[in-house]
């Protein structure tokens, strides 16, 4: 069971270190436990004025302000650590003392700069990122019934001549069926 002065010692070691500390496997788990407990007892109303309640009451505030410090803290090492990675690759120490979660996160954070970094280069390259397009502009041939979209919404009606900008899987469609034509955006 984890207590007061576990939490504290957790903050201090993170505060002053510039590497993430290894805080064991369930750490979070028994943090929540704590938390609850002492909530618990903090919220009990038999005798407000008791000097005990008032003390749990006390180190249940100071734990929670601990714990958001200390998973701050955490973060920002973390972010720290992707930026490095990118550029340098990451130390197995580092990746070691992550929490699940955190290992996570720090996955995510590294694909994104590295799919960052493959769109500059390819902009650099000349290579203009393929983006989809999601609407299409289309002119209308013939009046059209009003009808729903792949999402259930209510489109048109339309008549003939109308200019409208829709998603490309229903311009699509309208231009396959004779019903429309897609405008030029050169």
């Amino acid at each position: 069971m984890i207590t007061y002065n576990d939490i504290y010692e957790a903050l201090r070691k993170e505060r002053y270190s510039d590497q993430l500390q290894n805080l064991g496997k369930k750490f979070v788990q028994e943090v929540a436990a704590y938390l609850k407990e002492k909530r618990a007892i903090s919220e009990k109303s038999q005798d407000m004025f008791s000097d005990a309640i008032s003390k749990t009451k006390k180190q249940f505030e100071n734990a929670v302000s601990m714990f958001k410090e200390l998973m701050l803290r955490r973060k920002k090492k973390l972010l720290n650590l992707a930026f490095v990675a990118a550029e340098t690759g990451i130390s197995k120490r580092d990746y070691e003392n992550m929490l699940n979660f955190e290992k996570e996160v720090f996955d995510k954070i590294m694909k994104g700069l590295e799919e960052g970094d493959k769109n500059l280069t390819n902009l650099l390259n000349g290579q203009e990122q393929e983006e989809k397009k999601k609407n299409k502009l289309i002119t209308f041939l013939q009046d059209t019934a009003e009808f729903l979209s792949l999402d259930g919404e209510k489109l048109g009606p339309f008549k003939k001549g109308e200019i409208a900008n829709l998603p490309v899987e229903i311009a699509n469609i309208l231009v396959g069926d004779n019903k429309a034509e897609a405008v030029n955006d050169n």
